[in-house]
């Protein structure tokens, strides 16, 4: 590979492999992030998405594998990798009878010195200068979410793993926490964001990674993972659904049917069901409610992670 190419990715993880006993969990998988990056690292419980972060944290020893940040290797164990992948996995652990600061500053003692000054810009960046001299134990969890932020960006690493950072927040949380993991992917490194959330991955993300059954289903761009999922569906209510049904023979793209409690679904993309929303009018139908049934991200999403009909009875059978 080209050395500049290389150089301009923020990770580069390749063949992973991890078993734990006679259980596979985690089978030849990679990950490649750009500088700059927020990619998301999605798939459901038991998928392998913990233990790859464990991993890439050197907090669990892969039996095979390479794992390169700026183009360098980054052996397990590796003082160099703690330096440059940093994050929590679970939820950040601190001392609560130690104040914000006092918890940073040990922390940074230990990855190496650095100023008091340094400690300062974390947490104002993190949005916590005021409670600086304030004891953790004190601190909600959006507050420790930050804290723990401030504390994986000590050592200025090339690559932050943040693992579920909106769990337990309120919509205003999610919202601070959502601007400033843009903020420091604009304006430091590059984000893995493993998340069920898929909304939150949908406004966050650029790129994603989905893992089904420790294997690697999926690893591209949104834009791709959305053209492949079609069109959407919608649930439709109107004053007159004879007409509505009617007006689709005047717009290609639509498809309509009946659905329960007098609505209709609809299947279109976003563009043919403005048109389409829009022609209703000409035929005299008010629209009393539109709803979307599913994204086309979640869609496929579902897609690739769900097990086929077939292995899930097998399961239950045995």
């Amino acid at each position: 590979m080209n050395r500049s190419v290389a150089a301009s990715r923020a990770l580069s993880a390749s063949r992973l492999r991890k078993s734990f006993g006679d259980r596979l969990a985690v089978d030849d998988v990679g990950l490649t992030l750009r500088r700059g990056e927020v990619h998301g690292l999605l798939g459901p419980n038991g998928a392998g998405k913990t233990t790859v972060l464990r991993i890439l944290l050197g907090l669990v020893r892969p039996d095979a594998g390479v794992i390169e940040v700026g183009g360098a290797q980054v052996p397990y164990g590796s003082p160099r990798g703690r330096h440059r992948i940093a994050g929590f996995v679970d939820a950040p652990a601190f001392y609560p009878y130690l104040t914000a600061s006092r918890n940073l500053e040990l922390l940074s003692a230990w990855d190496g010195p650095r100023s008091s000054a340094r400690v300062e810009e974390l947490l104002a960046l993190v949005g916590l200068a005021d409670r600086a001299q304030s004891k953790v134990r004190g601190f909600s969890t959006g507050m420790r979410q930050r804290l723990g932020l401030a504390a994986a960006l000590i050592s200025e690493p090339d690559l932050l793993v943040v693992d579920e950072p909106t769990s337990g927040l309120d919509p205003a949380g999610v919202r601070d926490l959502h601007t400033l993991l843009l903020t420091v992917a604009a304006t430091g490194p590059s984000i893995l964001l493993s998340s069920h959330d898929l909304d939150e991955v949908e406004r966050l993300c650029s790129d994603v990674t989905v893992l089904r059954t420790g294997r690697v289903v999926y690893s591209g761009s949104l834009d791709d993972l959305r053209a492949q999922a079609g069109a959407r569906v919608w649930t439709l209510q109107t004053s007159d659904n004879d007409r509505a049904v009617l007006a689709v023979s005047t717009h290609p793209g639509v498809t309509v049917t009946v659905g329960a409690l007098s609505t209709l679904k609809v299947t279109a993309d976003s563009d043919a069901m403005d048109g389409y929303v829009r022609g209703l009018a000409a035929y005299g139908v008010a629209v009393r409610e539109l709803l979307r049934d599913q994204l086309p991200f979640e869609s496929l999403y579902f897609q690739l992670t769900e097990e086929p009909a077939h292995q899930r009875t097998e399961q239950v059978s045995t």
